[in-house]
């Protein structure tokens, strides 16, 4: 098991045991929408291996897992999801409300004037339509992987 931890359910998701709608992956990590999400769009971002808290996650996983979640909040300005932003959070331990001992960055889009429908979802926390945001998320993926195609060509 890439985790190596049976009993948490990111290194189980992480290796295909554990249903999740995914929207990216590589070696090292992978990204699925939350399954109590504060947006439409909210993702997490994890390191295949577990590290429980960043205490336990090397400098240099930490550094692609917010390089994913650059990319993902680029991406989610580009979907049909029509972001204007996002916060990119990363609770570590208890104390900083973190609910999974698994380390995890949230990108979660958000929209100008959304202050009310934000506070909404951090009460609600109920998905939307998993399948179709996912796809939006990749397609916006996509848009910036084209981007960048393009702008390697004219530097060229």
């Amino acid at each position: 098991m890439v985790g190596g931890v049976n009993d948490c359910v990111f290194c189980r998701i992480a290796v295909g045991q554990a249903p999740a709608t995914k929207v990216y992956e590589d070696d090292t990590l992978c990204a699925f929408l939350d399954i109590r999400p504060i947006a439409r769009g909210h993702t997490l971002v994890i390191p295949k291996r577990h590290a429980s808290e960043l205490e336990d996650l090397d400098a240099e996983l930490g550094a692609h897992i917010f390089r994913a979640g650059h990319r993902l909040a680029l991406a989610l300005r580009r979907s049909d999801l029509a972001a204007d932003g996002a916060n990119l959070v990363l609770n570590d331990g208890t104390a900083a409300f973190q609910t999974v001992p698994h380390v995890h960055l949230h990108v979660i889009p958000r929209r100008h004037g959304d202050k009310l429908s934000f506070a909404a979802g951090l009460l609600l926390r109920r998905p939307h339509d998993p399948e179709s945001t996912a796809a939006a998320i990749r397609a916006g993926i996509s848009a910036l992987a084209h981007e960048d195609e393009t702008s390697a060509e004219e530097r060229e």
